[in-house]
Order: C-alpha cells, then sequence, then structure tokens
C-alpha cells in the first residue's frame, strides 16, 4: 500500500471519531415534555431523573382490628387452635405417664452400714506405718489413704499391755511407744475430716500368745474391758476390734452380751465390733458369726495355699446362703498372719486385690497391701514412705514405679467399688468355677453389670460364660493382663482366654 493511501485512510478515521465526539441535544431542546432534562457542557452531559413518591404502609387502625377480630372466621380459627394446643399437651402428659407406667421398678437399695461401702485398712503397728513411729505419723498419711477410698481404719492395738502382767493391763492408756491420747484425738479429726471412720482394737493381750490372758483370768479382763469401751466411744472413735472373740463369748456369755451392748447400741451413727478368729473354715466362721452377733468377723477363710478355685467358690456360696454380705468381710493378711505379699506372692498381689474388692462384702487390708508390702523377719515390716515419695535412680527407681502401678491398680479397684452398686451390694452369680478357676457375675437392678474372673493355675484356661444376663461380649475395667487383656477393650465372653495367674474385671451395660 502506498503512503498517500495509508493518510487517506488515516483523515477518514479522524473524521470518524470527531463525528463521535459532536455535543447531544436534550429532548427539553427538541421540545419533548416529561422526558428526561438533559443538559449539555463542553460533550458531557448530565441527566435528572425525578424521583417517585414513596408510598408508606400504615396497617389496620385499633378499630379495624378489633372489628375484623370479632368476625366469625377468626373466632372459629382461634378456637381451633386453643383446643389443638390443649389436646396436644394432654396427648404429651399422657405419654408421659404410660412411659412412667411401664418403666421397671427400680429395687429399692438395701439397708447399708458404712463399713459396706469401701475397705478397711489395718494398721496393727503404728511404728512401723509411720515415718515419725507414732501416732502422729499415721494422721499425717490421712490423705493419702483418703486416696485409696478405705472406709475403716482399724488402729493398734495401742493400749499398755506389758507380757506376762495382767495387774499393769490398762485398756484406757495410750502406750509411749506409739504416742498420746491427744495425738489419737488429732487423728480421729483427720480422717473424719475425710470421711474415714476410726476403729480401735483393743485385744486385751495383743503382745503375747493368748488374746485374753488365760481362760481363769477372762472374766477379769472382760469386767475391766466394758469401762474401757466406754472411754474410748467417748473420744471419737467408730468401732472396736476384738482378736479371739470365741474365747469371751463362750466364757463369759453375760459380759460379751454387755460388751456388744455398749458397742453396738446407743448412738444414731452405727458403731462396729469386728470380731478376729484364726477359723478357717466356712461352718466355724458361719456359726461363730451367728453365736458372737459382730458385725463382721475376720477369718482365715480363704487364707489356705492349698485351697483351689472350687473351694474358694464353695466357701462365698456357703457363707452367703447363711449370711447377709453385709456381715461378711474377706481379708488374707491381717496383724498375726502377715501381709498380703508374703502369704500369696508379689506375682499375685493385684490378683487378689481384685478378689477381695469383687466379691460381696467388705474387703480388709494390711497396711501396705496396696504396694505388695512383703514381711521381712516380723509380720510387722516398716512402710515404705522413702521408696515412694523420694527421688530415685536405677533399681530403687524401677521398685518405685512397681509400687506405684501396684497402687495404682489398687486405687482403681477400690472407686470402682465404692461407686458401683453392683460392686457394692449387688447379686452375686457363679458362672465358673473349676479346680484352677474361678468366675461370677456381680449386678444389681439396672446398673452396669460386672464379670470378674480368675485363674490360680500355671497354664492358659478358655472360659465359657453362658448365663441369661450376659451379652455376647464386654468391656475390659481392670485386668492384670496389660497386653492381652487391654482395659477398654472388648472380649467374647464365650471364649474368655486367661492367662496363668491372670484376672480380669470385665463391664456390660444394663439391657432391658
Amino acid at each position: 500500500m502506498s503512503k498517500d493511501t495509508e493518510v487517506d485512510m488515516k483523515d477518514v478515521e479522524l473524521n470518524d471519531m470527531d463525528q463521535e465526539k459532536q455535543p447531544m441535544t436534550g429532548g427539553a431542546a427538541n421540545g419533548d415534555a416529561g422526558s428526561p432534562t438533559c443538559t449539555e457542557k463542553n460533550g458531557s452531559v448530565n441527566v435528572k431523573i425525578h424521583e417517585e413518591t414513596e408510598t408508606k404502609f400504615t396497617g389496620l387502625s385499633k378499630e379495624e382490628l378489633l372489628r375484623v377480630a370479632g368476625t366469625p372466621g377468626w373466632v372459629r380459627t382461634r378456637w381451633a387452635l386453643l383446643i389443638l394446643f390443649w389436646l396436644g399437651w394432654l396427648g404429651m402428659l399422657a405419654g408421659a405417664v404410660a412411659i412412667i407406667v411401664q418403666a421397671p421398678l427400680c429395687k429399692d437399695i438395701p439397708a447399708m452400714n458404712w463399713w459396706n461401702y469401701g475397705p478397711l485398712y489395718q494398721i496393727g503397728n503404728v511404728q512401723a506405718f509411720s515415718k515419725s513411729q507414732n501416732l502422729k505419723g499415721v494422721e499425717e498419711k490421712i490423705d493419702r489413704l483418703s486416696q485409696l477410698k478405705v472406709k475403716g481404719l482399724v488402729i493398734g492395738p495401742i493400749h499398755v499391755a506389758p507380757l506376762d502382767n495382767l495387774a499393769s493391763l490398762n485398756f484406757e492408756e495410750i502406750s509411749s511407744d506409739f504416742g498420746n491420747l491427744e495425738q489419737f484425738k488429732g487423728l480421729i479429726t483427720a480422717a473424719h475430716k475425710k470421711s474415714i471412720n476410726v476403729i480401735l482394737d483393743l485385744t486385751p493381750y495383743y503382745l503375747g500368745s493368748g488374746p485374753w490372758f488365760t481362760n481363769v483370768s477372762v472374766t477379769n479382763v472382760a469386767e475391766r474391758l466394758k469401762s474401757a469401751l466406754v472411754f474410748w466411744l467417748n473420744q471419737g472413735v467408730d468401732g472396736i476390734q476384738l482378736s479371739g472373740v470365741e474365747r469371751v463369748s463362750s466364757v463369759v456369755p453375760s459380759l460379751w452380751a454387755d460388751i456388744r451392748a455398749i458397742v453396738q447400741n446407743g448412738t444414731e451413727e452405727k458403731r462396729i465390733l469386728i470380731g478376729v478368729t484364726e477359723k478357717t473354715s466356712a461352718v466355724g466362721v458361719s456359726e461363730l458369726l451367728n453365736s458372737t452377733g459382730v458385725d463382721l468377723l475376720l477369718s482365715g477363710a480363704l487364707r489356705s495355699k492349698s485351697m483351689t478355685a472350687t473351694d474358694r467358690a464353695q466357701t462365698v456360696q456357703q457363707l452367703l446362703s447363711s449370711h447377709n454380705q453385709t456381715q461378711l468381710a474377706w481379708n488374707i493378711g491381717d496383724r498375726k498372719e502377715g501381709h498380703l505379699a508374703t502369704l500369696v506372692g508379689p506375682d499375685m498381689v493385684n490378683f487378689n486385690q481384685m478378689l477381695l474388692l469383687t466379691l460381696p462384702g467388705t474387703p480388709v487390708f494390711n497396711y501396705g497391701d496396696e504396694i505388695a508390702l512383703a514381711d521381712t523377719d516380723t509380720k510387722s515390716p516398716k512402710m515404705l514412705w522413702d521408696t515412694l515419695e523420694d527421688e530415685t535412680n536405677g533399681t530403687a527407681k524401677e521398685e518405685k514405679e512397681q509400687r506405684l502401678s501396684c497402687r495404682t491398680f489398687f486405687k482403681t479397684l477400690s472407686e470402682l467399688r465404692g461407686k458401683e452398686r453392683s460392686l457394692q451390694h449387688g447379686d452375686y452369680i457363679p458362672l465358673f468355677n473349676s479346680t484352677s478357676a474361678l468366675a461370677y457375675l456381680r449386678q444389681w437392678d439396672q446398673s452396669g453389670r460386672y464379670v470378674a474372673a480368675f485363674n490360680w493355675g500355671s497354664d492358659a484356661v478358655t472360659l465359657q460364660l453362658s448365663h441369661p444376663d450376659l451379652p455376647a461380649r464386654a468391656v475390659v475395667q481392670v485386668s492384670t493382663d496389660q497386653v492381652n487383656l487391654a482395659p477398654d477393650s472388648t472380649v467374647a465372653l464365650s471364649a474368655l482366654e486367661l492367662g496363668p495367674g491372670q484376672a480380669v474385671l470385665l463391664q456390660f451395660p444394663y439391657i432391658a
């Protein structure tokens, strides 16, 4: 294309652009009435749009509303809505009543005493338990005991009772080896603040072989004990423990009746009388419970190492068939026989903690049983407070971890025992027993149910548990086998596998 042609085309484009920039003329200039007014200046256009007048809604007046509300149509509508409201309300009320009537009634809670709600904790030797070797040191550990959810603390004996010296026996004086009366009263006050009751062991001749000295002296000792009972109950103790109750109750039955009356009668808050016997047979224990009238009886019914699982099941069943579970106490060790770890072996402490804390009745433990404390050269080993509370390393650190783990296991079971109705006072239903294994169900009304299973044998066992109240599976709550029966895992009750020396507590909900 030539340069002249290019110049001509640029001129044409510029002319077209000049025409587009020509000023506009408004409608008013053309005489168009009612159109938007346009004005122009220097090629720009301003348009003015007339605003429309907004109409305001005022609604009906009061008189108009009253006139409309009185029309037949609105009256019928209001009545219909009112009737529908009351019909709906009455329907909901009838439905709620029907649900309440058809729902199963809750069983009445059985009559229970404070010692039925948790374990009792025995401190037979104040010097061995306390770092300061006196009653003040026991008071300083009340918080520790409260953490274990114990309901009662059995102290002593702590009174003056010299060897072979009946004349110097003084029930009302605390031996200086253990402290003094002010320390004991301070201990009672501290314990009560933590809802722990204090029971005083007043076994007369606790340092000798015969708890009541000789048969000839029983009458004299029992008579002197009566006034001492009044003294100590006035100091605020919540109960009395006596060993050898079969002797005093049979030799001087009238004095024994007086002793019972002093302890068990006369207060709104019931006080406990605990007897201790060396009897081991279920029959003997049952007969002594009936003849002495004690509230609880500590015995050797579960202590024998030669007992099979079947023997234990029969012992429990025989005692439950003759007595209410609120009268039964379960213990293995005690002040004279020693600690749990010595009697069953350190590896079986948690196992037996579970047994005692899930049987129907009151579990009773020796101090230190919660940490697998074992007897040494005496039946009163020193409590290992330094091991539990001080910073450690190496072998000492490993021992501390093991003992604290044992204590945590005890605490977990004790907390369950204290809050779960099925474990507090629920029915005991045997599910399985053999020479080496035992399983039972604890259930109460609509509360959660528990299955406790134990294998004393050296070989693994598979328990095929069946009962109309059992579901197919249950949840592990507590177990001695953290690998195969981990907490919160589920297991089949028709094929429950337990390793040698293992125990497990399973839970499942109530299903209507």
